[in-house]
Formats: structure tokens, sequence, C-alpha cells
């Protein structure tokens, strides 16, 4: 787990300033590659967990660059915002989608329907 956090990281630096994409242009890159294995799997019938895992990859690098794209200074790149006050924003951001879906039935299956039907 721990591999795939610091892999994902170094891909994203790697885009934004080895191959000078900049934050954002390689968060953008990180976010059409995440869409890959979702066609694959939605036009090409590739494997589910094959498309799930592959998009699983991608998520530490877009994830990363759009953060540091916000986060980091306007001399490299960012938009000058800070390391605080993104982590914070994010972290409501994830705390607002977890009390969404633990109070809304949005995201369970009726089992009941889906039996019936196969």
């Amino acid at each position: 787990m721990v591999s795939t956090f610091a892999l994902g990281t170094a891909a994203g630096d790697l885009t934004a300033i080895t191959v000078h994409l900049d934050y954002f242009f390689s968060g953008v890159l990180f976010a059409g590659l995440i869409t890959v294995p979702a066609l694959a799997y939605r036009l090409f019938g590739l494997n589910e967990i094959l498309a799930f895992w592959s998009a699983y990859i991608v998520t530490r690098p877009l994830g990363a660059s759009f953060a540091d794209w916000t986060g980091k200074a306007r001399g490299v790149g960012g938009l000058a915002l800070g390391d605080r006050p993104v982590s914070l924003a994010l972290a409501i951001l994830i705390a607002g989608f977890v009390a969404y879906l633990t109070i809304s039935p949005r995201d369970v299956r009726d089992t009941h329907t889906e039996s019936r039907s196969a």
C-alpha cells in the first residue's frame, strides 16, 4: 500500500516537474488516463477487477497533481492556497460525501429486485 502512494506521487511529480506539464496539466493527464479503464470496461468488456485496479492506480497521481496545483506556490506552477487550507477543504468535502452516502440510499442495491431479474 505504501508503495502505491510513493509511486503515485512520484508519477505525478515526474509529469509535472520533469516533463514540465506543471501540476494542473499533469492532473488533466491523469484525469484522462483514469477514463481509459472505465471506457475499456464499458465498451470492450475489460475484466471488472482489472478495470478497477487500473483506475485505482491512477487515483494517487491524479489527486496529488491537483492537490499540488492548489497548494504549491505560484513560482512552481501552483495557486498558492497553501497545504493546510487545501487539506482542510478536502477533508470537509470527503466528510460531506461520506455523510451523504450514510444517510442516502443512493448507493444501496435493491437485492430483492435484482434476484427476480436474474
